[in-house]
């Protein structure tokens, strides 16, 4: 049982270690690009491609762990002045905006990653195909919906599945 309960807990903050190992890996690599070009005298060629990389899943990885913990900004001093019943319009208005904006991005995101296939674009030092690298855009889009509206209807003490 408990064994069931840690692979349902993995499961479900996946994003969060994808993101932590993209972080962990920029980090070490930025760290040993230092290294190599200031005291070695031999930079590493290939490092900024990597540290993109890196940067692009760190950030599409943790977006739907931002929705799912509460972490991005949101200013609710405006919204709290209405009367309850009002602000309970203003909340479904601000679902249907989150949803319609994240949808528009996901589709968006399809069209991008089709252009990448199409061309067969890849950067231009390690060869790594463009798919690859922004290939988590639309998984990341998904996932923020799947999160959002799971940390606001279902789970009410926000935060890891």
């Amino acid at each position: 049982m408990k064994e069931q309960s840690a692979l349902k807990k993995i499961a479900g903050n996946l994003d969060i270690i994808v993101a932590g190992i993209a972080l962990i890996v920029l980090i070490a690599l930025t760290f040993a690009g230092v290294v190599m070009r200031y005291i070695i005298g031999q930079p590493f060629t290939w490092l900024e491609e990597v540290q993109l990389f890196c940067m692009v899943w760190i950030v599409f990885a943790a977006g739907g762990a931002a929705f799912r913990t509460g972490s991005h900004v949101a200013i609710e001093m405006i919204v709290e002045m209405f009367p309850q019943s009002v602000q309970k319009i203003i909340s479904y208005v601000i679902d249907l905006i989150v949803f319609l904006v994240i949808a528009y991005l996901l589709y968006n995101s399809f069209g991008f990653i089709q252009m990448f296939v199409k061309n067969g674009r890849t950067s231009s030092m390690l060869k790594i195909p463009m798919t690859l690298q922004y290939g988590i855009a639309p998984v990341s889009y998904i996932l923020m919906i799947i999160s959002y509206f799971y940390s606001k209807y279902f789970d009410k003490k926000g935060g890891e599945v």
